[in-house]
This record gives C-alpha cells, sequence and structure tokens, in this order.
C-alpha cells in the first residue's frame, strides 16, 4: 500500500492517544494518530515523525500521523493499515479461490475468510490480522497496550479448529529487521495465556515481514504457517 502526500515533522507530544503536537514546515500543529496504542517506544519528543494530508480541507486535524524514524528505520504505526496490505498479499500469491475481509463468526467479526481448492473439496479458513509495532532486541511483542478483543479473537480460533475450520492468527511486523511476535505477558497475562492455548490447540501463527518506507508498506514474505 501506498500513501499519498506524505510530509517529515517533528513530533512533539501526545495530549491523548488520538492527538500528537507535532512541528511541520516551522509550525506547531494537531494531528490525528493512526494508533490506539501506547507507542511510547517510538513517539518520543523530537523524533522524525511522517504525516499523510488528510483529503478533507475541513477536517480539524489535516494530518494523519502513520509512521515515525527509530535507530535510523521507518516503523509505520498506522493501525488500518495491516488488514490492507494483508489483503494485498492475500490476493497476489493467488493460494485462495475466495477472500472476504471483515467476516463475522460467532460474536466477532474476523478480519478474514479465505476458501481454498484441496483434493476437489472446499477447506475454510479464518485468519485474524495482528500488527506490530513493539520491538526490543530483535523481538516483535503484541501488544503494547492491553486487548480483550484480541483474547476474544484467539478464543473464537480456537473453538472454530472443533469445527474443521483453519485457523491462524497473522502478525504484520510493521518495521524491518523483525521476523518473530511473541505476546506481551507484561502488558496483557490475558492474551499471553489464550495465544498459547491457541497455538498448543492448533491455531497457526504467521510473520508477515515487511518494506517500509514513509510512504510505503508492504508484506515481502511470510514466515510459518502451513497454508
Amino acid at each position: 500500500m501506498t500513501y499519498k502526500n506524505i510530509v517529515e515533522a517533528k513530533f512533539i507530544s501526545r495530549p491523548n492517544r488520538f492527538i500528537a503536537i507535532v512541528s511541520v514546515y516551522d509550525d506547531e500543529i494537531k494531528v490525528h494518530v493512526k494508533n490506539t496504542g501506547r507507542c511510547k517506544e517510538l513517539l518520543i519528543p523530537g523524533c522524525t515523525v511522517y504525516l499523510e494530508k488528510a483529503e478533507n480541507p475541513e477536517r480539524k486535524t489535516p494530518y494523519d500521523l502513520v509512521a515515525v524514524k527509530k535507530d535510523g528505520k521507518v516503523i509505520n504505526i498506522d493501525s488500518q493499515a495491516p488488514n490492507k496490505v494483508v489483503k494485498e498479499w492475500l490476493e497476489s500469491v493467488g493460494k485462495y479461490s475466495k477472500v472476504q475481509p471483515e467476516y463475522k463468526y460467532g460474536n466477532s467479526r474476523i478480519d478474514f475468510y479465505m476458501e481454498k481448492e484441496v483434493l476437489e473439496s472446499i477447506q475454510p479458513f479464518l485468519m485474524e490480522v495482528k500488527g506490530c509495532t513493539l520491538f526490543k532486541d530483535g523481538i516483535g511483542y503484541f501488544p503494547d497496550a492491553p486487548t480483550e478483543r484480541g483474547t476474544k479473537h484467539l478464543k473464537e480460533l480456537t473453538m472454530a479448529l472443533e469445527k474443521g475450520i483453519k485457523t491462524r492468527v497473522a502478525f504484520v511486523i510493521q518495521g524491518e529487521g523483525i521476523s518473530e511476535v511473541r505476546p506481551n505477558e507484561e502488558t496483557d497475562p490475558e492474551f499471553a495465556k489464550a495465544f498459547y492455548e491457541a497455538k498448543k490447540a492448533g491455531v497457526e501463527i504467521v510473520f508477515y515481514l515487511c518494506e517500509v518506507t514513509p510512504d510505503t508498506l508492504k508484506i515481502v514474505s511470510e514466515k510459518g504457517g502451513t497454508v
């Protein structure tokens, strides 16, 4: 995926999870942060950030903050980007005869439902997508803030296995140089517990490695999984 009209800026502060104060063209302005997670390891005063100009000129926040530079590398923090790039990837690899985003299953809305022809029959798949932006010592960790919704989805996927549906959790790594994601037990022990139970039950764990620039996010390889 490619952004339009990317502008470089300096991060100043984040008054709340939706808004950041940045310096762009020597002016201090409010911008929308496209990530409600904490991002405290990334959004550090004085760091370089990247903004996408809003299409609506009347919007109160004229830009969206979509990426940040840390240690010389760009990290995409747009929480809407992972599903978009996964859809592009699934459609490009040609493994599935059907790819349907936002699929209602049980009491949840799962990110993707797919179908694949296997030995003249149709094998259904459910896949939940998580974006990872928290990196420590070469390892990605998820989540960076407690997520009841994420825990609920893991339990839904685990139960779906009993009905013959292949299920997987896909982590989109939104920075380069990271190839593995682990549950952040310190931040969300309930998610970590559900993660390990799901993995033990047979839910596939997949990592999508990405190429990241200020104005692009693209999956370049898939690690893990069997389908």
